[in-house]
């Protein structure tokens, strides 16, 4: 069923806004008695159906309201070193079907892409679309924070997440080892195309982060996130 994310808890009756109406009516071809969820991020989906299309705007009532059982028990927060092209839209994408919380982008020593404020902003809300997107398309019961562009000493020493992992191609320990089944809130750091330098994985260390290993083999920078939260869902058991 398609499913859309609007900013109010949904009552009775909902008017869509016009970007979403258009959406509904001219790129779905949705008709008047067709079904769509709503949710606001409250925990729950709002089963809709469509009363009226006109005028660019979509008219539905709201028919029954259940819990939202796709969201992991785990809130994983991805830290992933900025990288070069539109390899981060990738990452955004597909760690939003796969249950990621939040995603920010970090500048890094070997960081070769390096926006300034007002190119990073503009790539935030693209990003931050791009999760919404995904969000709707694969049943989330949230919408992944996109959070701004930070340098790696800042967000390592404001990260109070419960675990920290640090994927590094220099090896560490396995994932099975580190993750249990309590866990709530795990942290992974990601390097870019020329990882982590030993001062970075230092500085992480040091901030109560474990290196770990997503096996023998060298990974993409945009494989590694996606990889890695597959692993951490699968661990707890997030994918059955």
């Amino acid at each position: 069923m398609q499913k859309l994310f609007v900013d109010f808890i949904p009552q009775d009756t909902v008017i869509l806004d016009s970007e979403q109406s258009r959406h509904i009516a001219k790129s779905l071809r949705m008709k008047v008695g067709d079904m769509l969820t709503l949710s606001c991020g409250d925990g729950n989906d709002y089963g809709c159906m469509i009363d009226n299309i006109a005028n660019n705007e979509v008219v539905l009532s709201v028919c029954y309201k259940q819990v939202n059982n796709s969201e992991p028990t785990v809130k994983v927060h991805l830290y992933q070193g900025v990288p070069k092209g539109d390899k981060l839209e990738d990452i955004v994408q597909k760690c939003t079907e796969l249950g990621i919380t939040s995603i920010t982008p970090v500048l890094t020593d070997r960081s070769v892409s390096r926006p300034d404020d007002k190119a990073a902003k503009k790539k935030q809300a693209r990003y931050q679309k791009i999760a919404l997107e995904s969000a709707q398309q694969s049943g989330r019961g949230i919408i992944p924070e996109i959070r701004p562009m930070q340098k790696l000493k800042d967000a390592v020493t404001k990260d109070d997440s419960q675990v920290k992992i640090l994927f590094y191609e220099g090896g560490g320990l396995r994932l099975k080892d580190i993750i249990k089944n309590d866990v709530d809130a795990i942290s992974v750091y990601i390097g870019p195309e020329g990882g982590f330098a030993k001062e970075e994985v230092e500085l992480i260390k040091s901030n109560g982060g474990i290196v770990a290993t997503l096996g023998k083999r060298i990974l993409r920078t945009q494989t590694a996130p996606v990889a890695a939260l597959t692993s951490i869902m699968l661990l707890t058991d997030n994918l059955e």
